[in-house]
Formats: structure tokens, C-alpha cells, sequence
């Protein structure tokens, strides 16, 4: 794996902060969420963005992870997704998916603007694989929110 330059260090620094973050988010969700599906599905999630942290971290000691064993995880992660129930969530449970799927927003974002600095192919491919996942869970969680009459895409 090629030298990181001092930008790819510095994003990669900050989508480490950023997985930070949702773990901490998920994981804290989890435990409020009052709907046992949610709950579940925040938990899912956190273990998801543990996934997305340990490849950071290993892109930021120079090794390059190996895909194949994320990738497997994050589909099976997707697959594995109970189907939601249609029903009414509560106002709390709601401004919990509101607030995570704002964050999901902002750190698929922050991924898209980091695929393009990087000169490597691979960090590229690696960086684009968590984007993917990240647009995963927040499609999860608005898919939770729309069942649940928490948000109406009109």
C-alpha cells in the first residue's frame, strides 16, 4: 500500500471520528429506543460501524483489510434485516431515527468527498464499499420510519 499523503490521513482521520461517533449514537440508541425492533436494529447497525472503524484504523496503519470478509458481513447484515412491521412509532423512537438518519446523511456524504481525494484504487474501492453501507442504514431507517408513520415522503 502506497504512503498516505497528509490529506488522506487527515480524512481518514475524520471518518474515523465520524464512525466514532455512530457507534456511539447506535449503541446509546439502542438502549433508549422503546420499539424491540428498532432496538434491534440500532444494535445491528453499531456492529456494522465497529466493522467500518476497524477498517479505518487499519487503513491508517498502512495495511490494506481485507474485503471479502467485510464485504460478506455487510451483505449478510442486509439480508439478514427482519421485515418491518407496518404500525405507529412513538415520538421519542422517532426523533431518535430523525437524528440517526441526519448523521447517516452527513457521514455518507463526508465518504463520497473522501473516495475522491485518494490516490489509491483500493483505499478508493474500500471507501466506497462503507459509503454503500452507510446509504444501507439509513435506508433501514427510513424504511422503519415510513412503516411506522414517523415520516411521509410527500
Amino acid at each position: 500500500m502506497n504512503n498516505l499523503t497528509q490529506k488522506e490521513k487527515g480524512l481518514l482521520q475524520d471518518q474515523k471520528t465520524h464512525e466514532e461517533i455512530c457507534i456511539k449514537k447506535y449503541n446509546d440508541y439502542a438502549n433508549k429506543a422503546q420499539d424491540p425492533q428498532l432496538k434491534q436494529l440500532f444494535s445491528s447497525h453499531a456492529k456494522h460501524e465497529q466493522q467500518h472503524l476497524n477498517t479505518i484504523n487499519q487503513l491508517l496503519s498502512g495495511q490494506m483489510p481485507s474485503m471479502n470478509q467485510n464485504q460478506q458481513q455487510g451483505q449478510q447484515g442486509a439480508q439478514g434485516q427482519q421485515p418491518i412491521k407496518a404500525g405507529t412509532g412513538s415520538k421519542s423512537d422517532g426523533d431518535l431515527c430523525n437524528d440517526i438518519l441526519m448523521t447517516e446523511k452527513y457521514v455518507s456524504g463526508a465518504y463520497d468527498t473522501a473516495i475522491f481525494e485518494f490516490r489509491d484504487p483500493n483505499i478508493r474501492q474500500t471507501l466506497n464499499h462503507i459509503q454503500k453501507e452507510e446509504q444501507q442504514h439509513g435506508e433501514s431507517v427510513f424504511k422503519y420510519m415510513e412503516s411506522m408513520g414517523l415520516y411521509n415522503p410527500q
